[in-house]
């Protein structure tokens, strides 16, 4: 099987040290295997994502050295695409409306939910059905009916980073308690979610191995419990370190001191990236 993988930033910032860490490193996989290494613009947020962004990452992206097998994928100009996926979940009768808000949410949890990907959606909507849908309604997916549907053959998937190398079983304690019925089609807009987007991406364009930062593994159960409902192939992950700053913290795109232009435009050289972020 030919290596594929991607870098998947979403444009509504500046690449910093730590996306050139994460473009690099499954650049140079690809390239290493022989294989194949694609560009996809995670845009879905369209209140954010800019085009300058878009054009940046590009020249960026280029300025590091890096080539990509293909056109460069944009999730906003594929929206429809996801819509399949959205029908086979209310086909198999694991989707309701949710009208709450966001402040509405939070109000109903009891405590902060530490450690938690995203916060757990206590379950104010869950008696709804597809019936009671009004404009402007977000649609989560059911989790008790939808691990009813798997059974006993709950998913698995095959971490190879050095951090949680190995194979991972989805529990239901665990599904439960830290996905919950999370939203597939947002409130307001109905865009499909990051993360389905993302997963169904991974598939529509064969990725073998999923090249990304550990702070998104906690979202990988997530994806790959979509996928096993969906009857999709899962593909195996590597969840890289991150470039952290003086303080510990994880670089964020608020963050231009450490922007791949500003060190451009100071005059640092790709290689000088690469020897930043320790490759």
């Amino acid at each position: 099987m030919t290596f594929r993988t991607r870098f998947a930033p979403s444009p509504t910032g500046p690449l910093h040290l730590g996306h050139a860490y994460s473009a690099i490193t499954a650049h140079d996989m690809a390239r290493h295997a022989g294989g194949a290494f694609l560009l996809r613009m995670e845009d879905t947020d369209l209140q954010r994502a800019k085009p300058e962004w878009d054009a940046l990452i590009l020249e960026d992206l280029t300025w590091l050295g890096l080539t990509w097998d293909g056109p460069v994928l944009r999730q906003s100009e594929q929206l429809d695409s996801y819509t399949p996926a959205l029908n086979r979940f209310a086909d198999m009768d694991l989707l309701y409306p949710c009208s709450c808000s966001r402040s509405q949410i939070q109000a109903a949890l009891a405590a902060p939910q530490e450690g938690v990907a995203h916060d757990v959606y206590p379950g104010t909507c869950k008696h709804r059905t597809m019936d009671s849908r009004q404009p402007g309604d977000a649609l989560r997916l059911h989790l008790d009916r939808a691990l009813d549907r798997l059974g006993g053959a709950l998913p698995c998937f095959v971490e190879t980073g050095p951090a949680r190398r190995g194979t991972h079983r989805i529990e239901p304690d665990h599904a439960r308690s830290e996905i919950g019925d999370i939203v597939l089609s947002r409130k307001g807009d109905g865009i499909v979610a990051y993360f389905l987007a993302s997963a169904l991406d991974d598939i529509a364009q064969s990725i073998t191995v999923v090249v990304r930062g550990e702070d998104l593994f906690d979202f990988t159960p997530i994806q790959v419990l979509l996928l096993s409902l969906l009857d999709l192939p899962i593909p195996r992950y590597r969840h890289h370190g991150l470039i952290r700053d003086e303080t510990g913290k994880r670089l964020a795109k608020r963050d231009d001191a450490r922007a791949i232009a500003t060190y451009r435009a100071a005059g640092k050289t790709p290689q000088d990236i690469r020897a930043m972020v320790g490759l």
